[in-house]
């Protein structure tokens, strides 16, 4: 059942930023992409964290 949910949530979110991102891709150039790079290695590291601590705790 979980996996139903986890799917069906990556679908929506996907449908929703797809068109975000091909709207809004001639407007970030690489600038504004290095700009948010820089905190995509922290939120995976948190991630990382908070599932470690989701499975101890389970």
């Amino acid at each position: 059942m979980n996996i139903f949910v986890i799917l069906i949530s990556l679908f929506v979110a996907l449908v929703i930023l797809i068109p975000l991102l091909e709207k809004y891709q001639s407007k970030m150039g690489l600038d504004g992409a290095t700009k948010y790079a820089k905190y995509i290695w922290p939120l995976v590291m948190i991630s990382l964290v908070v599932q470690l601590i989701y499975v101890l705790v389970r």
